[in-house]
């Protein structure tokens, strides 16, 4: 498992700058978006509306740093802020109308160059991969606490 390890260590490190590169050829027109902002408005697309603290602890942040990043996008008109009507302490954040197109364009952008890189692959392999990228994030989730 030595070299499987240094192996998948090595190609983690790969795939980090490939990620990073495709992130900064998807930008949405004239939105840059950072990879943070990427990540909540995921988080915000796919889940709904979030209470800042959901967040943090979803992405194991800080509450300060999370209230940095959401401040970001809503200054650029991607996201709202709201007071939680269950508790008029806390805020909850969604996506508006243009924050969403944007970042279904980006979505978009980004998943056909993940269709065009693995246009090669049999849906088999596909969906293998797929299967075995999901359960070593799981692997990863349980042993950083996150499960």
């Amino acid at each position: 498992m030595d070299a499987a390890n240094k192996q998948i260590e090595q190609q983690l490190t790969v795939l980090l700058r490939r990620v990073q590169r495709i992130h900064l050829s998807t930008s949405a027109g004239d939105v840059t978006l950072e990879r943070s902002a990427y990540g909540i408005m995921a988080k915000l697309a796919d889940g709904g509306p979030q209470r800042l603290g959901a967040l943090a602890s979803a992405f194991g942040l800080d509450p300060s740093t999370i209230t940095r990043q959401v401040q970001a996008l809503v200054e650029l008109g991607l996201a709202q802020r709201t007071t939680d009507p269950t508790d008029r302490r806390a805020s909850i954040l969604d996506l508006t109308l243009g924050g969403r197109e944007v970042f279904e364009r980006t979505r978009a952008q980004r998943r056909s160059k993940l269709q065009t890189a693995l246009a090669d692959w049999s849906d088999e392999d596909a969906r293998e991969f797929s299967r075995l990228l999901t359960e070593f994030n799981t692997s990863l989730d349980h042993i950083l606490g996150e499960a």
